[in-house]
């Protein structure tokens, strides 16, 4: 069973989420890389959930040490919760990766990430809220 779609519209994002995230989830930006509290030094085990709808889309066990300053995982926490589109803001075109759920979006995906995958999902850290395992 396929999960629910969230819509909302502008006024109702930007009634919920603080000028940054929304800038970085809804206007497609990005944070500037090792910004504090990005989620970036996070060593917990735990699950990283979307701040737009609250999904689970990461989890610490997929994460790595990119060395980029954004954090990075070589898969989504699960199939389906993470969507994929082609981005041509810097000429060249990226994979963009947003929440399938409601479309906030969540960083890149390049094929320079380690095995198994090969993926590095760069994430915004500002769009998450982690939650640690207990």
């Amino acid at each position: 069973m396929a999960a629910t779609k969230i819509q909302r519209s502008d006024r109702e994002w930007r009634d919920m989420l603080t000028e940054e995230e929304y800038r970085v989830g809804i206007r497609e930006g990005t944070e500037r890389a090792f910004t504090p509290g990005n989620h970036n030094d996070e060593k917990r085990d735990g699950l990283y959930h979307c701040k737009g709808c609250d999904t689970p889309l990461w989890s610490s066990a997929h994460k790595f040490d990119s060395g980029t300053g954004w954090p990075s995982f070589w898969q989504p926490a699960s199939e389906g919760v993470v969507a994929t589109k082609t981005d041509f803001k810097m000429i060249l075109p990226r994979t963009e990766c947003h929440c399938a759920i409601c479309g906030m979006h969540q960083g890149h995906v390049f094929k320079d990430g380690p095995p198994p995958t090969g993926e590095r999902w760069c994430i915004n850290g500002v769009v998450l809220d982690f939650r640690p395992a207990v």
